[in-house]
């Protein structure tokens, strides 16, 4: 008998202890804090900030009733009646770019914020630890600065040097902080004390240099000394470099020029400017003898000036700085985010290739360069080339860089182990050949550094099958060697221009893999800046190619990369903001296509490289298919921005040009003009179609699938094609599609080592030769557009277009192909959303996690309600069995269902 009270204490102990610690447990608190999708933004020119946080809970059902902010301009008052701005305590769940609406900030004012919420059983958290945001440059006039340059330099064919300006100065006073506010006509990279500022790469990133010039600010209170040296490097860049297909450079000005002030702000509360102007010192005879984007960089280590960054310096044959003409009202802080050496690669591989070439490979197409570690004499010269692909032959190839030399060069100094890596070039590649080396080669001399725009990973997807999961990793890999600054066609040849076709078919997918808001808001400007008057928006931005643009799928980028932002991350601003680039350029398509309501007979690139056996899609299909698309978009957006006139407007026209296409384009068994699977695809993803031929144009898309084996379809077609087939009842083809091994699918690159994915569907032909080497990168992200299909589709993660953001989750699964198991998870703004199922032994298991202050809307397919186990109960009254598929609606949490699989199996084998 006491055995039995001693072990009902102790049972009661334990069920009140748990009562106890669960609460604990599930204690909701708030982190993530961000300003501008920024942490701790150092420098930014956004008037009315928008700030964002998290709610981080392990508990269920955990949603935001109320928040408060307040703001101060020390973290010791934020606890104070000194506060600059509170919301007070604010009725809503919103969490995400929450506009700060307190008194205007001055230049160069930092603040500090916290945020506090009340869940819906209005209990409130601990205020959140505190995060901050400074303001930039808000004035032109406060620039004290001067612009300065070089001067006169002499005439060089080719490559030019880079130049060193230098300045000493003296502080004699405590520093309370010291901000370092810098830009260029031109790259630069800045040095104090011999240390390098900061990690920031091609600084100050591209923009339309003649209408927007961005500048950078940094902290560098902790560089000062009493006595200090202030080193700019400033190489030619995409300002006057070779830039696009040409062979041209000087494309934005003959003459590259720097501005900096630094601004120190001492404990007594005085401010002295240390600024750019005639008494600073230049010299171009400094080490880096060539430096080009394209050409890569000649490095002379003779010609060091060890110290030319550090007081005491000798710069007495250095010459005087030159006074610069240049306008400050063109001047604006970062959107985007900066590029960075992000990881290593180590060679896997040191061979000779049959030319007798000694190579390294990496592995790994990637984008960056090779640092090398080599030892030799005075004036020895290795030479390092880059290549993408070996050719039939095993030997190093480069034909399809085309003008671009790719090469860097390094001249020894003769002084032990030397290690280089360049400064402002990068390259596209996997091998690595090396010439001039007087010794044998060691696999260690090289090393892959990889930069690209430090945006963060958020999303990933995998499965069963390791070739879909090679082509996920060839995909992620094709968006990060091209989102250099502004999101590039090809990281490698003499191109590297950002193409807009590219990026907005690619968009969603890039918004699954990475963070890409701040990337998109800051390209975004560019298309502003550089819509031509009539409406016209360019095919490359920033617009090099001068008065190319007009072309359908291209130019409507300005309509949709603002769209799927605005559903990614719930930017309601980067609406507003292109609003008028988006109206200007729908309204020059209604000139163009007039009263017949289609775009007809004008030039465009159309289905870009698709299987030529496969059709040739008209391009009037494609434009007109387009126009109705951004038409649509347009009114929906004009709603959201409260536009009610544009909003009927664009919805009225969008109906006539639907009726106007059907009859133009379609037959009345739905077959099309061009009876392409791209033609399909663009039908029955735009609801271009009356309702009551859809199935019958459905059947025609399968069809044509089923005639070929194969997909046809080229950049206009491609991101759609799967899509069409699942939305209309032929998912089965859409993974035959998916799974497919022969050219030309996604698949066959992989199987022919691929790491990244390839401008061409045959970039390398089943007999080992090449395409046509004019046009044949093997980094080009455009057909990893099928990432979108499996995250969405084959995992099941959407977003609910009324709740933009993942405020509510469409959560979907769709088993087949053959696999046996899928993953996915993206971390937005509100948290990590996952979505996971697979087949265990007789058993269907889907596992979901939705963060806190967002829902969901969970779809478990052929499920029977009473067969449904959620984390091991059975299911609780609220669900919705529609058809085969059984629904719910679910809070935040993480949750687990499972159910027989025999319905679903017969289908997994599709």
């Amino acid at each position: 008998m006491e055995k039995i009270n001693r072990f009902l204490r102790i049972t009661i102990i334990l069920l009140l202890t748990s009562l106890i610690i669960l609460p604990a447990m599930a204690k909701t608190e708030i982190g993530q804090l961000v300003c501008e999708y920024k942490t701790n933004p150092l420098g930014i020119d956004v008037l009315i900030p928008r700030l964002s946080w998290q709610l981080i809970s392990s508990g269920n059902d955990v949603m935001q009733s109320a928040y408060e902010i307040r703001v101060a301009d020390s973290p010791k008052k934020l606890n104070s009646d000194k506060l600059i701005w509170s919301t007070g305590k604010t009725n809503s769940s919103q969490s995400v770019n929450v506009e700060y609406n307190g008194p205007a900030l001055s230049s160069m004012q930092r603040v500090y914020w916290q945020v506090r919420i009340w869940d819906y059983k209005g209990k409130v958290t601990n205020w959140s630890k505190p995060a901050f945001w400074e303001m930039g440059i808000l004035i032109p006039s406060e620039w004290k600065a001067s612009w300065i340059t070089f001067g006169q330099e002499k005439e060089v064919i080719g490559s030019k040097p880079v130049q060193y300006f230098r300045k000493e100065f003296s502080v004699s006073k405590k520093i309370k902080s010291a901000r370092l506010y810098a830009t260029a006509l031109g790259l630069y990279q800045l040095q104090i004390n011999g240390k390098k500022v900061s990690p920031d790469l091609f600084t100050p990133g591209w923009t339309s240099y003649k209408k927007r010039l961005q500048y950078q600010t940094y902290d560098v209170t902790t560089l000062l000394e009493n006595k200090n040296a202030i080193g700019v490097m400033l190489a030619d860049g995409w300002f006057r470099g070779y830039l696009g297909f040409y062979g041209k450079n000087e494309t934005y000005g003959k003459q590259t020029a720097v501005l900096l002030q630094l601004q120190i702000t001492y404990n007594d509360g005085t401010i002295e400017s240390i600024c750019s102007d005639e008494n600073w010192k230049v010299t171009n005879n400094g080490p880096i003898v060539e430096s080009d984007i394209y050409n890569g960089e000649l490095y002379d280590a003779r010609l060091e000036l060890t110290g030319w960054d550090q007081v005491g310096y000798n710069a007495s044959t250095w010459n005087n700085a030159t006074s610069f003409n240049q306008s400050n009202d063109i001047l604006i802080a970062p959107q985007g985010v900066p590029v960075k050496a992000i990881e290593e690669i180590k060679p896997v591989k040191l061979f000779v290739t049959p030319k007798g070439e000694t190579v390294f490979d990496l592995g790994q197409n990637m984008v960056g360069w090779a640092r090398l570690k080599v030892f030799g004499k005075k004036g020895d010269r290795i030479t390092l080339k880059f290549a993408e692909v070996l050719d039939k032959a095993g030997n190093f190839y480069t034909e399809n860089l085309r003008k671009a030399k790719c090469t860097d060069t390094y001249i020894l100094k003769g002084e032990g182990e030397e290690i280089f890596e360049p400064h402002f070039t990068f390259h596209g590649f996997r091998y690595v050949k090396i010439e001039g080396l007087n010794s044998k080669p060691e696999i260690d001399q090289i090393t892959g550094i990889v930069i690209h725009s430090d945006m963060k990973p958020t999303g990933n997807f995998s499965c069963s099958d390791t070739l879909i999961n090679q082509l996920q990793h060839n995909i992620q890999w094709g968006q990060k060697g091209n989102f250099l600054d502004v999101p590039t066609d090809c990281p490698q040849r003499d191109e590297r221009m950002g193409w807009t076709g590219d990026a907005q078919l690619f968009s969603t997918t890039a918004a699954f893999n990475f963070d890409v808001a701040a990337f998109y808001t800051k390209w975004m400007g560019d298309f502003n800046a550089d819509q031509f008057d009539d409406g016209k928006v360019p095919v490359v931005i920033p617009n090099i190619l001068e008065g190319f643009g007009g072309s359908s799928v291209w130019s409507d980028a300005c309509v949709i990369i603002p769209w799927t932002t605005y559903l990614a991350y719930g930017d309601q601003r980067i609406l507003e903001k292109q609003y008028p680039c988006m109206k200007k350029w729908v309204e020059y398509v209604i000139g163009r296509a007039g009263t017949k309501n289609l775009w007809l007979g004008d030039w465009h690139y159309g289905d870009w490289l698709a299987y030529e056996q496969g059709g040739k899609t008209e391009n009037d299909l494609i434009a007109s298919a387009y126009y109705c698309h951004s038409v649509t978009l347009l009114g929906k957006i004009a709603a959201i921005i409260g536009k009610k006139e544009d909003a009927i407007k664009y919805s009225k026209l969008s109906g006539e040009i639907k009726n106007a296409f059907s009859r133009h384009f379609v037959t009345s068994d739905g077959q099309l003009t061009s009876p392409t699977q791209t033609a399909y695809a663009l039908a029955l993803a735009f609801d271009l179609l009356p309702e009551d031929i859809v199935q019958k144009t459905a059947e025609h898309l399968a069809s044509n699938v089923e005639k070929f084996g194969h997909l046809t379809t080229g950049l206009a077609g491609t991101p759609l094609l799967c899509k069409a087939l699942s939305a209309n009842g032929r998912e089965d083809l859409a993974f035959i599609l998916l799974n497919n091994k022969s050219y030309p699918s996604w698949l066959y690159p992989v199987l022919n080592g691929a790491t990244t994915i390839w401008e061409r569907w045959d970039g390398i032909k089943p007999n080992g030769a090449f395409q046509d080497s004019t046009m044949n990168s093997f980094n080009h992200y455009v057909y990893g557009a099928i990432g979108e299909w499996l995250y969405q589709y084959v995992a099941g993660i959407n977003i609910a277009p009324s709740q933009p953001g993942y405020k509510h989750i469409l959560l979907a699964p769709h088993p087949g192909g053959g696999l046996q198991n899928a993953k996915a998870e993206i971390n937005t703004l509100y948290g990590k959303v996952s979505s996971a199922w697979r087949f265990e032994n007789d058993d269907f298991i889907y596992e979901v996690t939705i963060p806190a202050n967002a829902s969901a809307t969970v779809t478990l397919p052929f499920a029977i309600a009473h067969q449904v186990k959620q984390n091991g109960t059975s299911l609780k009254p609220g669900f919705i069995q529609i058809g085969n598929n059984l629904q719910l609606s679910l809070g935040s949490g993480k949750y687990g269902f499972n159910y027989p699989a025999s319905s679903l199996k017969n289908r997994t084998s599709l």
